[in-house]
């Protein structure tokens, strides 16, 4: 099939260079966006008079049909045709005659792959903030269902302080929140219309680009032609946040791992969202969670990938750039699937809130509470820290927790102490104390539930 690009060449080009430089076997999938683009593309020339109302009236029937026939499974894409620009333009001759080759008319495929990315892209990021917040409203159903549960807390994987349930969840609904900032900051950075750069240096017809952007929706105009068409900084900052948000999803994946463990025995995953084993009848495997751990890797790759092949181009636009396309749709992919999967899997998630409790004042965990006390008696901190600190040993040679120490062992370390002691270092009344703003008591985390269900 004769290319495009022919004229000025002799030979045809080898079937294994076609092979090597197609780019239709994945970016196929922006076809949508490349016809939204054309179409506004021929209003604009027959707007200024640069092709007639009639051959644009045709043009863009004849993208529609295209439309139609790509819907319906019908067209065939051509991997001789290299991208999904020339088989969209080819089929568009074919289809209405030499009227179609005027649709290329000021524009250039570097401009053309420009928008259709920023086209993509601008509407993934609004897919992916959506089922962010999705996710972070089963959080935050569960923080509401056990704001009062009351479990370890860990620093260092070794018991630290009790905390509640409820806020540990919440603190994975910060962390998404942030996320959904940084993509919603994105999307002006995305927001922006290449169309109209050309290859590299504008045209001398009189296009009107301002009537692009406000067709397709755009909020401003690159500035710099050669910039326009060699910029993926929009590509990068996305790959960059969704490494975040793959850290994030991962780091939530690797608690419940620990947590289904028999050690921790704090969760029971659904059977429909775990898998078994071979040859154990027993196991109930976290596969899931274990795959979104194993898929963040995929998506720092991304990043490191495109931050490579970007690392040293000259400007403008070079065909290295065609290797942006695999890892930003393998990212959105990756992203909108291991999101959904928790979404559907968290509320059937099973906790076992006797162990939590049980397990929430071993290790001495309520020693702050203890240091605490001794500096509302007018103890300085680092005099009671050490204090306290002589208290857990003694209680760990005798091997009994902090509240099983009679008020006379706990007066030989300091006559500050009183019968009132207890009531700082029992569980419930520990937790219920830490009132400080975004600390884990029940009354904080409440206002904390009221304060997200408003934002989301």
């Amino acid at each position: 099939m004769k290319k495009p690009w022919s004229g000025r060449f002799r030979q045809k080009t080898a079937k294994v260079v076609e092979r090597f430089t197609e780019s239709v076997s994945f970016d196929h999938r922006l076809w949508r966006y490349d016809i939204k683009g054309s179409i506004a593309h021929a209003r604009m020339l027959a707007r200024k008079g640069i092709i007639s109302r009639s051959d644009e009236e045709k043009i863009v029937k004849g993208l529609k049909e295209i439309a139609q026939e790509i819907e319906e499974g019908r067209f065939q894409w051509r991997q001789e045709l290299e991208d999904v620009h020339m088989n969209i333009e080819s089929a568009l001759i074919e289809r209405i005659g030499p009227t179609g080759g005027k649709l290329h008319t000021a524009r250039s495929r570097n401009d053309q792959i420009a928008l259709d990315l920023r086209l993509y892209l601008r509407e993934e990021i609004k897919n992916i903030i959506n089922l962010i917040k999705k996710l972070q409203r089963q959080l935050l159903n569960i923080s509401e269902k056990h704001l009062e549960t009351i479990m370890p807390g860990y620093t260092h994987l070794q018991r630290a302080q009790p905390v509640t349930l409820g806020h540990h969840m919440l603190a994975y609904v910060e962390m998404f929140q942030r996320d959904r900032e940084r993509l919603s900051d994105s999307i002006k950075r995305v927001n922006t219309l290449p169309l109209g750069a050309c290859a590299i240096a504008g045209t001398t017809l009189p296009i009107d680009r301002a009537y692009l952007a406000k067709l397709l929706g755009f909020d401003s105009i690159s500035e710099n032609s050669m910039d326009a068409v060699s910029d993926r900084d929009f590509i990068l900052e996305f790959l960059s946040t969704s490494a975040i948000i793959m850290m994030h999803l991962s780091r939530l994946a690797e608690e419940l791992i620990l947590w289904t463990t028999v050690e921790f025995s704090f969760v029971e995953l659904p059977d429909a969202f775990t898998t078994g084993s071979s040859i154990m009848p027993q196991k109930k495997n976290p596969d899931v969670l274990e795959l979104i751990r194993g898929k963040t890797g995929r998506v720092y790759g991304a990043l490191v990938s495109l931050l490579t092949t970007m690392k040293a181009l000259p400007l403008t636009y070079n065909r290295d750039m065609q290797e942006d396309k695999e890892p930003l749709f393998d990212t959105v992919d990756t992203l909108k699937e291991c999101l959904e999967i928790l979404i559907q899997m968290l509320p059937k998630v099973k906790f076992n809130t006797e162990r939590m409790i049980k397990t929430a004042p071993e290790g001495f965990s309520l020693a702050t509470d203890l240091a605490e006390y001794l500096v509302k008696k007018g103890m300085p901190f680092r005099e009671s820290h050490e204090t306290v600190g002589k208290i857990v040993r003694y209680a760990m040679d005798k091997g009994v927790n902090l509240d099983s120490l009679s008020l006379d062992e706990l007066q030989r370390f300091s006559s500050k102490i009183e019968e009132d002691v207890y009531g700082y270092i029992e569980l419930r009344r520990a937790v219920s104390a830490r009132i400080s703003r975004g600390g884990t008591s029940p009354a904080e985390i409440k206002r904390q539930i009221k304060r997200w269900k408003k934002l989301l």
